[in-house]
């Protein structure tokens, strides 16, 4: 599922922040949508549906907070402008005032989505491939279909350097 009218850094999303480290970006981004939520349960509204990635946009709640709003308000998601210009007023005044990750220079998570689909280092070899079904499944060297595996950034598709960075973000491993 994806949050509706928002883009928050990657959970491995690199950034030089001085209180987060230089990968603490996507870390500290879940941190506080974990904080926000706390122990109420979740409400979600479907807004639509995202074809590329196969997963559902909606508008989320814990109790009456609105989490896509307060991501944004608090500084640690940007407003989604290309989908949605809902969050821009809480972006405008959490940059004006530092908030959160705006509190030093805060990457654009398009900006890292480009970046890891470019060349991957050399010891990256983990094709990650979306099924015609929509499954996503790696292959290591060695699998049965590695060497026919070809892989489509514009499709979603990535390359990984290890099994834990895939299984992270949601991949499973193929079956061979």
């Amino acid at each position: 599922m994806r949050l509706h009218g928002i883009d928050a850094p990657e959970l491995g999303q690199s950034c030089n922040h001085p209180e987060f480290g230089r990968t603490g970006c996507g870390r500290q981004a879940r941190a506080h949508l974990l904080a926000l939520i706390g122990p109420m349960p979740v409400r979600c509204e479907q807004t639509d549906f995202d074809r590329k990635y196969q997963r559902v946009v909606a508008k989320c709640f814990a109790g009456d907070l609105d989490l896509s709003e307060a991501m944004v308000a608090n500084g640690y998601a940007r407003a989604y402008r290309a989908f949605s210009r809902d969050y821009v007023a809480q972006e405008t005044q959490a940059k004006a005032g530092k908030i959160g990750l705006w509190s030093t220079d805060f990457p654009d998570p398009a900006q890292f989505r480009r970046a890891a689909r470019s060349a991957p280092p050399e010891d990256c070899v983990i094709k990650g491939n979306i099924s015609a079904s929509g499954v996503r499944i790696y292959h290591v060297p060695g699998n049965k279909h590695y060497a026919k595996t070809r892989i489509s950034p514009a499709q979603g598709e990535r390359i990984f350097c290890t099994r834990a960075e895939a299984e992270a973000y949601g991949w499973r491993a193929a079956r061979s």
